[in-house]
């Protein structure tokens, strides 16, 4: 059984995100969905957009298999009961899978859980994690994160990715892919936080290290190390690097792998520039070292988004000029015996 935990003031898609995720693989799967909302009390939970989900005591978590936190304008509460920290816990003793969407982290990190381990959460809140969870592997640029028995996911709509990561796990690519087809998603999300976040807000004038980065951004075909950087910025290299990290959550080195990742991405999708130029002219240096870069990044190599975006490209013109709508979702087929499936409470499918 699926468990999502609600609060007062929680983010709606935060919950309805994953359910949906799960309601539709476990039709693919071939089985009945087994999802429930939980509270601390019982009864309609009002999100932060006025619109109500309807939730259960936690004394129903005895048959959860995995649990999702949803986060929102009410975390900072809900992280401080102690009801619910207690739930997070006991559950994860007990192996129960466990994972955060957004500031969901806030209420993993109080229970504990997350103390020695690799996490994310919402790039707005990385400044203010960081100030209160030290102990926490924070990794600002992730979509979601896996660490043992315990994920976490970026902002909002994230939670959909992990939640897919997980019917990938449970079920196999196929039945990920085909629910993503049917949400009309992406089966894995191209990119990291770091297209939405503070890096970018740092590239303007008023940002501490803009100046910075824009020359960094200008000069890609350099070395650009720690030391470079630290001595633009008329800063010892310690000192330069615990600034950046306490203004932007990265450190100085993936800071420049984020931009070099950027640019590199623009002229591998928009140009016919040959990947192993494109790898000298942004600081990679050799082409093999461009493709492991984007394979952390993107779950794919440079090669495979230049396809895709021409084959993007290819459609959107055979749109244009048909007038016709191109759509590759399939509708899930109508519910049938149950299989196993492990987030559902089920046994996981052998790999065998």
């Amino acid at each position: 059984m699926i468990g999502v935990l609600v609060f007062p003031d929680f983010q709606l898609l935060d919950a309805a995100g994953p359910i949906s995720v799960f309601e539709i693989a476990a039709r693919y799967a071939r089985m009945t969905p087994s999802i429930g909302v939980l509270a601390a009390k019982a009864g309609p939970i009002r999100s932060s957009s006025g619109a109500e989900m309807l939730a259960r005591e936690f004394k129903h978590a005895r048959g959860i298999t995995t649990l999702i936190v949803a986060g929102g304008f009410g975390v900072e509460r809900a992280a401080c009961c102690e009801a619910t920290r207690g739930l997070v816990q006991r559950l994860a003793r007990r192996g129960v899978r466990i994972a955060s969407v957004c500031s969901g982290a806030y209420v993993l990190a109080e229970a504990g859980l997350l103390d020695g381990r690799r996490a994310t959460t919402h790039w707005q809140r990385t400044r203010h994690f960081l100030s209160i969870y030290p102990k926490v592997k924070l990794e600002p640029d992730r979509i979601f994160v896996r660490d043992g028995n315990i994920w976490t996911s970026a902002g909002i709509t994230a939670g959909i990715d992990l939640a897919l990561a997980m019917v990938a796990e449970d079920c196999g690519d196929e039945v990920a892919l085909q629910t993503a087809r049917q949400l009309v998603l992406y089966h894995r999300r191209s990119g990291g936080q770091s297209q939405f976040s503070s890096l970018l807000e740092l590239k303007a004038s008023n940002g501490r290290f803009g100046a910075l980065l824009t020359w960094a951004r200008e000069h890609l075909d350099a070395r650009l190390t720690v030391e470079d950087l630290a001595e633009r910025a008329g800063m010892s290299s310690r000192h330069f690097t615990r600034a950046f990290i306490a203004e932007t959550g990265s450190t100085p080195s993936k800071a420049i792998e984020r931009l070099r990742i950027e640019v590199a991405r623009e002229r591998v999708q928009y140009s016919s520039e040959a990947i192993e130029r494109v790898a000298q002219s942004t600081g990679f240096r050799d082409s093999e070292r461009m493709r492991r870069a984007f394979i952390r990044a993107f779950g794919q190599p440079p090669q495979s988004l230049r396809r895709a975006a021409r084959a993007g490209e290819g459609a959107v013109q055979m749109s244009e000029a048909t007038g016709a709508v191109v759509s590759d979702a399939a509708h899930p087929p109508a519910e049938s015996p149950v299989t196993s499936f492990n987030s559902f409470g089920q046994a996981p499918i052998s790999r065998g």
